[in-house]
């Protein structure tokens, strides 16, 4: 079920986040690897260009580490770390009041048994990228958050701190401005949709 870690991933994630309170700090790298790349997904999607996504996923992890013993262990961790990463990402904003726009080389690392099924959906997730640079940030953010990032609506008011009719207009709203935006051509394979 999207948004939500199967019960047995959940209670190992658990035992990972226990492992390092306990003082076995090697055990961090186990989430930093299973999060690194979608927190790095995300901020590029919100709009952050290479270098500052990179320093922000860096310091995500290192702040979540620092107080890795707040966080509640009945709440979804990875929630907690976006909310970590989007509030740094705020926070830079802040100082420099400008926005960097999403590349057209983004792609994410992934690793596939079958090249050209990867090939195909890097470039679906490369068009798709591409798409959704037109869309207002607010609609990239929702679709960003429930689709690549496998969040709960819940989980996005929480994080967003909007309501949940915000999160529901927001998705429908981004979904219906991409098939606008689409070529007829696309449209008609609609298999950029399908990655979402």
């Amino acid at each position: 079920m999207k948004g939500h870690v199967p019960k047995d991933e959940k209670e190992d994630e658990r035992q990972w986040i226990l492992n390092v309170l306990e003082g076995h700090k090697e055990d961090y790298s186990y989430l930093v690897n299973r999060y690194k790349n979608k927190i790095y997904g995300l901020l590029r999607g919100m709009g952050a260009d290479h270098q500052d996504a990179q320093d922000i996923t860096q310091e995500t992890f290192i702040k979540a580490y620092r107080k890795l013993a707040s966080h509640d262990l009945d709440k979804n961790f990875a929630a907690w770390l976006y909310t970590i990463a989007t509030n740094l990402l705020k926070d830079l904003w802040k100082k420099t009041r400008t926005t960097a726009s999403l590349p057209d080389d983004l792609t994410e690392l992934s690793l596939s048994d079958n090249p050209e099924e990867e090939f195909i959906r890097s470039e679906h997730r490369r068009e798709l990228h591409h798409l959704m640079q037109k869309l207002p940030p607010n609609y990239r953010t929702a679709l960003l958050l429930r689709y690549t990032n496998d969040l709960s609506y819940e989980e996005m008011c929480t994080l967003l701190e909007v309501p949940l009719s915000k999160i529901q207009n927001d998705l429908y709203r981004a979904k219906q401005r991409l098939k606008q935006i689409m070529t007829p051509q696309e449209v008609k394979s609609d298999e950029v949709l399908k990655s979402i």
